[in-house]
């Protein structure tokens, strides 16, 4: 079915972070991650997200205003719970901020954000976030404990990592995959249910996406490092083309 025909579209947000990663591997400004900004624009992609981490690995400061400039896509960018993040994130008015856990040793976002245990932490950063009219969203573990406390948090957007799902279907677990869709099934409900809007991210590729893509209550996935790599080979419009296509088809 047409996402458009949908009573519930499916937005696609696309993660540029990647694109700087390869540029960062070799300085200089190629292959820029403001190019893949306005191809994802081109091409119908929903929104734009990028992590700006303490260690500037891949996105760096100056490329979130180009990014902002250069389409009209609304800009979700992810961040820690810092104040210097919380400055940026002031500074620049990105259309949302997905607060994530970050450790500087890790490849990738490994887990949810401990939304429970850092409640008293996140209160200031969500409070000043929402005061800026930037939509606050928190990249969380579906489960009842994290869900609740984003709840109590104010925040109107969670995002349910997938990262788990994604790793029981590599493992070739049925029994856990089944386990991991119930979960954020139930968790996408709850949230709808109490007002929050729910997304989902993390690990998504061609392969595991559709499964995730029909959960009716989700409204928008954020898939970053999958259609970089799969750019390398077909090029970004055709890999964004294509998994706009396979969650079109889910819906």
């Amino acid at each position: 079915m047409n996402a458009s025909l949908h009573p519930n579209p499916l937005r696609l947000g696309v993660n540029i972070d990647h694109v700087a990663t390869i540029r960062n591997a070799r300085g200089g400004d190629h292959p820029d991650p403001v190019r893949a900004a306005e191809i994802v624009s081109r091409v119908g992609g929903d929104g734009i997200t990028a992590h700006l981490r303490e260690d500037r690995r891949h996105i760096r400061d100056e490329d979130l205003a180009r990014i902002q400039a250069a389409t009209n896509l609304p800009l979700n960018l992810e961040m820690a719970a810092t104040q210097e993040m919380l400055d940026i994130a002031l500074r620049h008015k990105p259309h949302a901020a997905c607060i994530v856990p970050e450790k500087r040793e890790e490849r990738t976002t490994e887990g949810g954000l401990d939304a429970a245990g850092l409640h008293n932490t996140l209160v200031p950063i969500i409070d000043e976030l929402r005061s800026a009219d930037i939509r606050v969203s928190l990249f969380i573990e579906a489960n009842e404990r994290q869900l609740d406390a984003a709840l109590r948090l104010g925040a109107p957007v969670v995002e349910f990592h997938t990262g788990e799902y994604a790793h029981a279907i590599l493992d070739g677990d049925s029994e856990r995959t089944e386990r991991e869709l119930r979960r954020i099934t139930d968790m996408s409900a709850l949230a709808a249910k109490n007002g929050i809007e729910p997304h989902a991210g993390h690990g998504l590729t061609y392969y595991n996406v559709q499964p995730i893509a029909a959960i009716p209550h989700i409204a928008e996935l954020n898939i970053g490092h999958y259609l970089v790599g799969e750019a390398v080979f077909v090029g970004l419009e055709s890999a964004v083309l294509r998994m706009r296509e396979l969650m079109d088809e889910a819906r």
